[in-house]
């Protein structure tokens, strides 16, 4: 029993190693210092509605000693915080470069795609330009929250900007789910209804002798590739660091930053 116990302590301990441990950061770093108080207060309260729809983590930071391209460095910022392909989004407001720049990952990038960053890039922008930065940050967290209440868009896709490659998502709609788990309940009450009375079972009484009548036999087998498509298109380089109108209507385009997969847009101020 020690040696079992043992065991489990040691596998545990090594399950708690190998497991990567992302360091997580508050929801708001104000380094520019924009936000009193109150304002850190009440983006919290949103940011923490907003993340338990998300499964994950919204950010806002500010800066005004950043020097690195703004993408980049809001990549790096929202990985350090989720890691790689998890679910997020982080709004970086750059006072040093005056560019606003809203980053994406995971369930993110298809809540938010291209047209709907543009749509929130107005509404900070419009904070922005007049120095509201507590409005400006508010638009984000309220706009982000209300898109993802509407859900992900209709056919919608994800375009990668190097090569082009267009993934299509399905997203099931309530009706088609009701649709389709009554379908389900009505063939498998026919199957049902089939098999019972081919063998005129009768519930409860009969008992099918399966160590008479079972055998086993095992045979090798080999699944080989013999073709495979993938649908492409080339997406022209925008000439600014703008990506939020990237990739028309209903898709969003991303690129890949550090082993991860983000998606997002910016825009200068």
């Amino acid at each position: 029993m020690k040696k079992i116990l043992t065991s489990l302590f040691v596998l545990l301990g090594f399950f708690l190693l190998a497991t990567p441990v992302h360091a997580q950061g508050p929801t708001v770093t104000d380094e520019a210092g924009l936000f009193t108080e109150a304002d850190i207060q009440e983006f919290n309260q949103l940011a923490s509605e907003l993340n338990s729809k998300i499964k994950g983590e919204v950010f806002i930071v500010t800066s005004d000693t950043n020097n690195r391209e703004p993408r980049d460095y809001a990549d790096d910022l929202l990985r350090e915080r989720v890691g790689n392909d998890n679910n997020g989004s982080l709004l970086l407001l750059d006072m040093n470069q005056r560019e606003i720049y809203i980053t994406t990952s995971g369930n993110m990038i298809d809540y938010l795609n291209d047209k709907r960053i543009e749509s929130l890039l107005d509404d900070v922008y419009d904070g922005m330009s007049t120095n509201n930065f507590s409005q400006a940050a508010k638009n984000y967290l309220i706009g982000a929250s209300r898109f993802v209440d509407d859900g992900v868009p209709k056919d919608h896709y994800r375009i990668d900007e190097e090569t082009g490659k267009i993934t299509y998502y399905k997203v099931l709609t309530p009706f088609e789910m009701t649709l389709a788990l009554i379908g389900a309940a009505v063939i498998s009450l026919i199957f049902f209804f089939i098999i019972k009375s081919k063998y005129q079972l009768k519930m409860g009484t009969y008992r099918y002798p399966y160590q008479e009548k079972s055998s086993l036999q095992l045979s090798t087998k080999q699944d080989r590739l013999i073709n495979s498509f993938v649908t492409t298109r080339r997406i022209p380089k925008p000439s600014s660091s703008s990506g939020g109108g990237r990739g028309g209507g209903g898709g969003s385009t991303t690129h890949s930053s550090g082993g991860g997969t983000f998606g997002g847009g910016g825009r200068s101020f």
